[in-house]
């Protein structure tokens, strides 16, 4: 006889191990955040720590089958506010680029705040599900996990090597070599930023449209209550 399998505890979701390396990413963020301004090295150390753990988590949840709507959060959310609080950073060391690093904050945070938003209203719990039949460079960019990791690791290595930048070139120019390589990666990452907020868009409006059809299409109540005959059983 099959046993029923035990309903979870909201704690234990909390307990989840992809959850766990979730924990673990805030923290090496926080800490290469402290040491953001006077010991680069540290910072590098910590920051690329709590990015390469972002290859970690996704794994662990498919391999032992823990994919939550609290992993979910907790991942973009860490993406979202660590890449962030590098570039407020950046800003501060290269002012003169400080637009470009806005725009790149604007794009980020709100397609992928969108895109969250427009897949939770379609019942879908990531980020990274997205309508396939949407631009072909979203298809690739999501349905490929080699490229979705390459292309998130070197904008993430893109920005490092600029932090790296303001003090030092680095063993033979290296992060000077880092930042000139990955620079295209971080353009076409922008690129696809935009893309993703006008699909997202696209997908809300076309949830509005359904939403208003239904709406205008149900059939009206006429607020007459249904009565029940009930025979009176010395009748019969």
């Amino acid at each position: 006889m099959e046993t029923k399998k035990q309903r979870e505890n909201p704690l234990d979701i909390f307990l989840f191990v992809p959850n766990l390396i979730g924990y673990f990413r805030v923290v090496a963020a926080l800490i290469s955040f402290y040491y953001m301004r006077s010991d680069p090295y540290t910072t590098f150390f910590w920051y690329m720590a709590s990015a390469g753990a972002d290859a970690i988590d996704g794994y662990a949840a498919r391999y032992l089958g823990q994919t939550s709507r609290v992993g979910a959060l907790l991942d973009m959310l860490t993406d979202r506010c660590g890449t962030l609080c590098l570039i407020m950073v950046l800003g501060h060391f290269y002012p003169k680029w400080m637009m470009l690093f806005q725009m790149d904050i604007f794009l980020d945070i709100t397609s992928h705040w969108i895109h969250m938003y427009s897949q939770m209203i379609k019942g879908t719990t990531s980020h990274k599900l997205i309508d396939l039949s949407e631009h072909w460079l979203l298809r690739v960019y999501y349905s490929s996990r080699t490229v979705l990791f390459w292309m998130c690791a070197g904008n993430e290595v893109f920005y490092a090597a600029l932090y790296m930048l303001h003090f030092t070139e680095g063993p033979i120019g290296l992060f000077r070599i880092l930042a000139y390589v990955t620079a295209p990666v971080a353009v076409v990452k922008a690129g696809i930023s935009g893309i993703q907020l006008v699909a997202a868009l696209r997908n809300v409006a076309a949830f509005d449209v359904e939403e208003r059809w239904t709406a205008a299409n149900a059939k009206p109540t006429t607020g007459i209550p249904t009565t029940t005959v009930v025979k009176d059983a010395k009748a019969e």
